[in-house]
């Protein structure tokens, strides 16, 4: 039973974005909401959240909107049937409540959650998969004038086989890597590695930006396609990301990551003559960043110009500016890690290391 019940709850008036922070933290995927005295209205997901952001764009509104309204409980006198209800039920966790509906505890399907963390499924067996695995890694060196970056170990695992590891739990078994500098490095690495899956290594001749290589794969990329830079890791479930793209109508789903940035001083707001009109105190700003991975359509590719460069930025406004659809697939900010900067590297290499 839970000990610490206060980091699973929420409150009706709570924002979309403080809800995130804190499922987030609590490392469940939901909350139970509940009213001043503490009785159970709701049920709150990721998945919720997910799909009140895709709907709205909204982050500021009450989580009161977004919420399951009918959330499965338990009387504090049948938490015997917990474990059988949520096998049967496929449930993540159930509320226990007392006669006046206010939240007790909560009792957890610890097997479940396991079971989902160590499966692997084959919901991307026909999807490619493109690394960007070409560039020269400028904002980690000197450790990239001795290493390419996608060698560079996370733990004790370098980051383009962390990569690669997480697509194949999903059954991707064909990878393209873009590969120039020190390409053979990251040759040898994977040939001595043996894989099991499918590696083919498309050369630049030239730096093409993070798009225009993708050029070069048009004979190959005939379905709906991942690209990835080589520095980041997210962790969610690419099966759901690749369902929503197929579904959306969207040429490029780009997955995106909530970020929180905390301004470390007293904002001013004033108008004219120099008057303030208001006064806050290190505010938080939330945003949704692109995290550097996303689906796409073969007919893309079409839109890159052949042996130019082109980033990927550019190859989307292209697209938006022709009345192209271009979508967005929303994380939370843990599911997100990147190892672009120092910093950065270090913060995922605890996280990676708090998982382990």
């Amino acid at each position: 039973m839970c000990d610490a019940l206060e980091q699973y709850l929420g409150y009706p008036s709570m924002p979309i974005v403080e809800a995130m922070q804190k499922i987030d933290e609590n490392s469940k995927g939901l909350l139970f909401i509940v009213d001043e005295n503490r009785r159970l209205v709701g049920s709150l997901t990721d998945g919720d959240i997910r799909r009140w952001l895709i709907k709205t764009g909204s982050l500021r509104t009450d989580i009161s909107q977004a919420m399951f309204r009918q959330p499965r409980f338990l009387q504090q006198d049948a938490v015997g049937n917990a474990q059988m209800i949520m096998n049967s039920e496929e449930l993540t966790a159930l509320p226990v409540i007392d006669d006046q509906f206010r939240v007790k505890d909560i009792i957890f399907n610890t097997k479940k959650i396991n079971i989902l963390a160590t499966t692997s499924s084959d919901e991307l067996e026909h999807t490619p998969v493109v690394i960007m695995a070409g560039g020269k890694g400028t904002r980690l060196y000197p450790y990239t004038q001795i290493l390419p970056k996608p060698l560079i170990p996370i733990g004790d695992i370098p980051i383009l086989e962390r990569i690669i590891n997480k697509f194949c739990r999903f059954g991707a078994r064909e990878y393209y890597l873009t590969v120039n500098y020190k390409k053979s490095m990251i040759k040898s690495y994977f040939t001595e590695l043996s894989p099991e899956y499918n590696l083919h290594y498309i050369e630049e001749d030239r730096p093409l930006g993070t798009a225009g290589s993708i050029r070069l794969m048009k004979s190959e990329l005939t379905v709906p396609f991942f690209v990835t830079n080589c520095d980041i890791l997210i962790n969610a479930n690419y099966g759901k990301i690749l369902s929503h793209h197929k579904s959306s109508g969207n040429v490029v789903t780009v997955v995106s990551s909530l970020k929180n940035i905390l301004v470390p001083y007293g904002v001013l707001r004033f108008k004219e003559n120099g008057v303030i009109t208001d006064m806050e105190e290190k505010p938080k700003l939330s945003y949704f960043v692109n995290t550097g991975m996303y689906v796409m359509e073969p007919e893309c590719i079409d839109w890159i110009s052949e042996n130019e460069k082109c980033d990927m930025p550019e190859l989307l406004t292209k697209m938006m500016e022709r009345g192209r659809q271009v979508g967005v697939y929303p994380l939370s900010e843990d599911s997100f890690l990147d190892m672009g900067e120092f910093e950065e590297l270090k913060r995922m290499e605890d996280k990676i290391n708090s998982q382990s």
